[in-house]
């Protein structure tokens, strides 16, 4: 399942960033990790909470950067494809230390930009920063099977797999009322919409 958490702004907490973190602890119990890079005035965290399923080695723990530390993402989810995708990779030059298909999504972020993932098979939703510029990438597979919410707020923008790690990153939940009906209903809310207001 693993769990992705994310902060960019001017006003960030270690300590409330790791309890937003612990509060999805359920989603991975095998490891957790975070990383903080300062873009001047402007802080990037990552967080990640990882169930491992496909490669069980600690190399493999999230967040993962590649070995000049030009690049570093979180990743939930799998990738079906990730095989094929290695494969061509390997025939470029790139030489990969897990076996993990969180590795094999990094570099084809770093060879091939965003465009790529049109190429990608599979279920996910993952944060990929660029830590020379800051640029940031946060992307989920097309029919959303991941969960993945938003807010902004006081100039900061976070992210996390769920609701209630917002909440602890200083969101303020106010509950849309005209949503209720709709999740009693069908026991959620469509998208783009959830039952609180700015998120």
């Amino acid at each position: 399942m693993c769990g992705i958490l994310g902060y960019v702004g001017k006003d960030y907490n270690r300590e409330q960033f790791e309890r937003a973190l612990e509060s999805m602890s359920h989603r991975g119990p095998d490891d957790s990790g975070t990383f903080v890079k300062h873009f001047g005035e402007k802080i990037v965290a990552l967080g990640h909470k990882r169930l491992a399923i496909i490669d069980l080695s600690s190399m493999a723990n999230q967040p993962m950067s590649t070995p000049d530390h030009r690049y570093t993402i979180v990743f939930n989810g799998e990738i079906y494809n990730y095989k094929d995708l290695r494969a061509e990779l390997e025939s470029i030059g790139i030489t990969f230390r897990t076996n993990s298909d969180t590795e094999v999504l990094l570099w084809a972020l770093v060879k091939w930009g965003k465009d790529y993932l049109t190429c990608l098979d599979g279920i996910f939703v993952f944060a990929f920063l660029n830590n020379d510029t800051g640029d940031l990438i946060l992307a989920r597979d097309q029919l959303g099977v991941k969960p993945l919410y938003y807010s902004e707020y006081h100039g900061n923008f976070v992210f996390a797999s769920e609701v209630k790690a917002l909440l602890y990153l200083g969101v303020k939940p106010c509950l849309r009322r005209e949503m209720v009906g709709e999740y009693l209903t069908n026991l959620w809310v469509m998208e783009p919409d959830t039952l609180f207001k700015d998120i």
